[in-house]
């Protein structure tokens, strides 16, 4: 019989802090901002990977394709909230960023029992989407042992997309599946087991990382100005009319009338510029 390479979690491992039930609210809120304080450190470690993966997402995603994310529990749903930002923040269509997450929209609010444990219902997931060899798909989970996303991963490489992963424990299962592996080990959660914390923490900030890269070099991005970003709200109509008018040196009045007009602030600048 075969032995088995032994995964040492520390995701999993013992929290540093003892006897939380008899901190004072100030001690708890002190020692969590302490471990939150060894997240980015933790990331800087891995921006080599990350850059790799954003590199090899941005050279499918420039010739049209799309970026899936897929996880379970807290990994789906940051992988959910980051894509459903990509539309309004940076006027891209709805479907190139796409999040999905194991026991389907549901799991969004309310855990779906076992869902992560389906090592097939992750490539079905994906197929729903008519994913192909054009897209790259990245797998998220703090543990690096979620078998749907594991077995999500392996059906793309095997139907030749291009993969990668976030992932919070060193040699995981999930990273010696994904093409562009992104490790960040943050250790022991202060609530032993509690990945929503410095894991959770940690894949929002690198997720953050590689879909705003991704639009900057895409193109959505002028300067440093959301200028593709969607007016949905009064509060973006009047950001979008002081990017306005700090571009153009025109009056408030006079670039709310453009803003109405064009419908973006890239439309204005373009046709201001033209004329």
């Amino acid at each position: 019989m075969s032995k088995t390479k032994k995964i040492i979690k520390t995701t999993e491992a013992e929290s540093a802090h003892q006897n939380l039930d008899q901190m004072s609210t100030k001690e708890l809120l002190q020692q969590i901002n302490i471990e939150d304080q060894s997240v980015p450190f933790a990331i800087e470690k891995s921006l080599g990977k990350i850059e790799k993966l954003v590199q090899a997402a941005y050279k499918k995603m420039k010739d049209g394709g799309r970026l899936f994310y897929i996880g379970a529990g807290t990994s789906g749903r940051l992988g959910i909230v980051d894509a459903s930002e990509c539309p309004p923040t940076y006027g891209v269509p709805f479907g190139l960023v796409v999040g999905i997450i194991a026991g389907g929209d549901k799991a969004i609010r309310k855990a779906v029992e076992f869902a992560e444990d389906n090592a097939e219902q992750g490539w079905l997931d994906l197929q729903k989407h008519k994913i192909n060899g054009n897209d790259f798909v990245i797998g998220i989970a703090a543990s690096g042992t979620t078998p749907y996303v594991i077995g999500a991963l392996e059906m793309a490489n095997k139907n030749g997309i291009e993969t990668g992963c976030i992932s919070c424990n060193k040699n995981s299962p999930l990273a010696s599946v994904a093409k562009y592996p992104v490790e960040v080990v943050v250790g022991p959660e202060f609530v032993t087991g509690s990945t929503r914390m410095k894991a959770g923490t940690a894949q929002k900030l690198v997720l953050n990382m590689i879909s705003t890269s991704l639009m900057i070099k895409l193109g959505k991005v002028k300067g440093n100005k959301m200028v593709d970003m969607r007016m949905s709200n009064h509060k973006l109509v009047k950001r979008g009319i002081e990017m306005i008018v700090k571009e153009l040196k025109i009056s408030e009045k006079k670039a709310e009338s453009l803003l109405t007009l064009h419908g973006s602030v890239r439309k204005v600048i373009d046709n201001f510029s033209e004329n």
